[in-house]
């Protein structure tokens, strides 16, 4: 039987993977800001397109446009500050729509937040380089890449659902209840939209390195 990718390299691969999905990240902490400010349904939402984004830049980064990136200081802040701007635009959003409550938790459309998160994915530029900097460690260039790309890929990105998604999960559930007070729900409010402010900075902060 022929594997995509050899058992033992996809299990030192999951290893490795797992790992690093434990990291708390910028992944991890929009999903948390997600589950606080919309409950659940948004959590996992959010989730998802984070996935989504990280297979799509897998994709990019097998097709060889990631060394674009890599390669070019230029291209690499056009997507960087793209990401500020949009992170940005979640902050202000956040703080306009007011005191998180019991009434108002998720009513934001899954959809919605689904492509927010798969923008927010696809606009930092620092997920593709590090994509080039991991997977090739597990591929064998005797073999077509594209495939062991993509599985490796898919294996990384189920790892990091399975670990957001408890924190999305948990948020949401702490969100919820929180929301019943209305002191509290003002609180969720400005600390979603903290979070967002705060990964817009770390992105502007950033180095290619």
């Amino acid at each position: 039987m022929s594997w995509i990718v050899e058992p033992p390299v996809m299990l030192a691969f999951a290893g490795a993977g797992l790992a690093l999905n434990l990291t708390p990240g910028a992944d991890m902490m929009y999903t948390l800001a997600q589950g606080l400010r919309s409950g659940r349904g948004a959590a996992m939402a959010a989730n998802a397109g984070i996935a989504a984004g990280g297979l799509v830049q897998t994709l990019i980064a097998a097709l060889g446009l990631g060394a674009l990136v890599a390669a070019h200081p230029l291209a690499f802040d056009i997507i960087r500050w793209g990401g500020v701007a949009y992170l940005l635009v979640l902050a202000v959003q956040a703080l306009r729509s007011g005191p998180v409550s019991a009434r108002t938790v998720a009513v934001q459309p899954v959809w919605r937040v689904f492509l927010n998160a798969m923008l927010v994915n696809l606009l930092n530029p620092k997920v593709i380089l590090f994509i080039l900097a991991l997977l090739p460690q597990f591929i064998d260039p005797a073999r077509p890449v594209l495939p062991q790309f993509m599985v490796l890929g898919l294996v990384f990105a189920t790892g990091g659902f399975i670990v957001n998604g408890v924190v999305g999960l948990f948020a949401g559930s702490i969100g919820q209840r929180l929301a019943r007070s209305a002191a509290l729900g003002r609180w969720l409010g400005r600390a979603s939209a903290a979070i967002f402010a705060g990964l817009a900075l770390r992105l502007a902060l950033m180095q290619r390195g």
